[in-house]
């Protein structure tokens, strides 16, 4: 049993196990014998049933059986007698095994694989579960077992759902069968079966079910878990949709065609340069989506005059599946007069072919549109060389805004085309989730119960994520990050997850209206930087974050200092196409691979990750499925004139390499990490030929 305290062994227990593990390495030793010598007698099966029957979790010997199962069969395809007489023996010594260990996977899966073969009697099956279910009701091995079973029978998903509301009555705490009723719920629901139409009212119904397990005993969490199924089912929306965009909707880009001119009049949410004379066109889904391409999303502009442009997945695992996606208009002709301007219109959906990761297709066809101005070169620059850019504090100065600044955090919601009958369920949305609100409250007015503080949480950021795009404001958000808080202190070793929790929903009150938003944006005191330009500083540094969130919000973001935080990942920050700056100072990242997201940004010229504990920890290989991290499949294109860096070795450093052998790093600080030596320092010279500062120094050209 699980939390049960070891007792010491008496001495004739000790012997039966020294007897009994003697008596498995002879049997382990006869087994591999037969096996490595393709023995498949009547012996050599009977010895590896015994084997199997004192340790079930023999995967080798299991095998071994499939094996010579095969072998068997090909000799008595003729006999149906023989054949039947050889499953039956699996099923037999599966049994077995079984009776020895019910949660043996190995046993389980041969099993499956026996009658897979459909040569067996299935009548056998469901009262052999009966018998295991009735000795432990919450075996996830016989339930997964069942599902099987019964899509063999062909036995409806309307019968098992029944079978699981009678023992869920009988327990409330049997947590395998509030999965599987969830299971059996969530494939009812996405084909709108009979009697489970519309949604919401077996939804409806779902919530008194499981608030009879909450309230009969709060502290058992199996009713919990499924509570939170029910509110993903209510909150979230099957088909993806389109939530932001960059740039944004109706708003005016500016292209600065030399940055360092300065303007004051200009808008810095809508000022835009770039030096690889692209605009990217960002779109982001509230799920990851596939089939993004130009015929999904038609681009009516000047600006794409070939009419076919290359969609690319934002994805750090190499995924054609993502939440975002980009792809690259051309600058226009920057020698026309600067009055001119580029209207953009971007069609999303009006064809079939975006499609999300569970199978909905993008049912919501939206229309977002924005105008390209374009500010002409000057050439009065030449011969300016790359300044380095200083993230002190007195080099910011709070930003003040224009009565006639446009809005950069504007929701898409009102582009999604929807009907009536979406109308209705939002509203019945919000009621639900007020109902639970209000009944969750009365239930920890009574009782102090951690899964309920959690739950309550959820439910209250579930409702301000419902309303914000009409109150313009997270209602809840203080009462949300108390909750956290309190979390953090009563179920420590689960502080991590509150504390990633809590930076999502700060995140989320800060960019939740224009107001708040403001109080953390700021001007940068050297406005002659080339990538700097017009560009404003969003400082999210010293909130102790650890997570990083509302990345929807910030597509717009060409500097972003995150200094002095927890983090210990930067995933999210892959959507920011516009960041040039970047500050990661003084965080918990512990490896080149928590920087993955910064392979994505093309634009990126300034990082500043000193004072991390990069290095202080082993390499982290658990994304890699090959010997070498070098011809992991994620990489592609390997050269060898990419490889050869002189007298530095690179397997030291291919972490590092992954990461940087792509940017155009102008400036890096890297001081305070445990890999920063003179000599780690002398190989990133080398792999990123475009710096020009280093730690505060700057490089001698050569």
């Amino acid at each position: 049993m699980h939390g049960q305290p070891r007792k010491a062994p008496k001495p004739e227990d000790e012997a039966a196990s020294a007897a009994k593990a003697e008596k498995l390495r002879n049997l382990q030793s006869q087994f591999l014998c037969f096996h490595r010598n393709n023995i498949y007698s009547k012996e050599a099966l009977e010895v590896n049933a015994k084997l199997l029957e004192i340790n079930p979790e023999h995967y080798t010997a299991w095998n071994y059986r499939k094996l010579a199962v095969e072998h068997r069969l090909t000799q008595s395809e003729s006999d149906p007698d023989s054949v039947n007489s050889i499953l039956n023996e699996e099923l037999k010594v599966v049994e077995s095994a079984l009776r020895q260990n019910f949660k043996s996977y190995g046993a389980w899966h041969h099993r499956k694989w026996v009658l897979s073969k459909g040569q067996s009697s299935l009548d056998h099956e469901l009262r052999l579960l009966d018998r295991f279910q009735k000795a432990d009701s919450r075996n996830f091995h016989a339930w997964n077992y069942r599902r099987f079973v019964a899509s063999l029978l062909n036995i409806s998903e309307v019968d098992e759902l029944q079978y699981t509301t009678d023992m869920i009555n009988k327990n409330f705490s049997n947590y395998s069968a509030w999965h599987n009723r969830s299971v059996l719920l969530s494939n009812l629901l996405k084909r709108k079966a009979q009697v489970f139409f519309p949604k919401e009212k077996v939804l409806n119904e779902e919530y008194e079910l499981v608030h009879q397990a909450l309230f009969t005993d709060p502290d058992d969490q199996s009713g919990w878990f499924y509570h939170l199924w029910l509110l993903e089912q209510t909150v979230k929306a099957d088909a993806p949709l389109l939530v932001s965009s960059w740039p944004a909707h109706d708003s005016n880009l500016i292209l600065l065609g030399d940055s360092c001119l300065e303007d004051s009049a200009l808008s810095p949410f809508n000022t835009f340069h770039s030096e690889l004379g692209t605009i990217p066109l960002v779109v982001y889904f509230n799920k990851a989506v596939e089939g993004v391409n130009s015929s999904t999303i038609s681009v009516e502009s000047v600006l794409n005059m070939k009419g076919e442009l290359t969609w690319k997945p934002l994805s750090t695992n190499n995924s054609q599946t993502a939440q975002v996606w980009v792809t690259y208009l051309n600058y226009p002709d920057i020698k026309l007069h600067s009055s001119e301007f580029y209207p953009v219109e971007v069609s999303v959906g009006h064809s079939q072919g975006i499609i999300s990761s569970n199978g909905f297709h993008y049912s919501h066809p939206s229309r977002f549109a924005f105008k390209v101005f374009v500010r002409p070169f000057e050439k009065d620059l030449a011969g300016h060389g790359v300044e380095m850019v200083s993230w002190r504090e007195d080099n910011f100065l709070l930003y003040e805004s224009h009565s006639q600044e446009s809005n950069p955090i504007l929701s898409l919601d009102q582009l999604n085309i929807k009907d009536d009958h979406e109308e209705s369920s939002s509203k019945w949305r919000a009621e639900t989730i007020a109902n639970e609100i209000a009944l969750f409250r009365e239930l920890l007015s009574e009782i102090n119960c951690k899964i309920g503080k959690l739950t309550l949480a959820r439910l209250l950021i579930a409702h301000d994520m419902m309303m914000s795009p009409i109150a313009n404001k997270v209602v809840h958000s203080e009462e949300v990050i108390e909750l956290y808080s309190d979390l953090m202190m009563l179920d420590s070793p689960h502080s991590q997850y509150y504390k990633d929790e809590r930076s999502l929903v700060l995140l989320q009150q800060i960019t939740s209206n224009m107001e708040s938003l403001l109080r953390y944006c700021f001007r940068h005191g050297d406005r002659t930087s080339s990538f700097l330009g017009n560009s404003i500083c969003l400082r999210l540094n010293n909130l102790s974050l650890s997570r990083v969130g509302s990345v929807e919000k910030l597509l717009w973001v060409q500097m972003l200092d995150l200094s002095h935080n927890e983090l210990r990942s930067i995933e999210g920050l892959e959507a920011m196409q516009l960041l040039s700056c970047l500050n990661l100072s003084n965080n918990k990242l512990s490896s080149f691979t928590a920087l993955g997201p910064l392979r994505l940004l093309k634009s990126l010229k300034v990082l500043d990750i000193a004072c991390n504990e990069i290095g202080s920890h082993s390499i982290d290989t658990t994304r890699y499925l090959c010997s070498s991290p070098l011809s992991h499949t994620e990489e592609i294109g390997w050269s060898h004139d990419e490889m050869v860096t002189g007298d530095v070795n690179l397997a030291n450093y291919w972490e590092a390499f992954l990461i940087f052998k792509d940017l155009n790093l102008t400036q890096l600080d890297i001081v305070g990490n445990a890999i920063a030596d003179e000599k780690f320092k002398s190989f990133l010279v080398k792999i990123v030929p475009t710096l020009k500062w280093l730690d505060g120094q700057q490089l001698q050209l050569h």
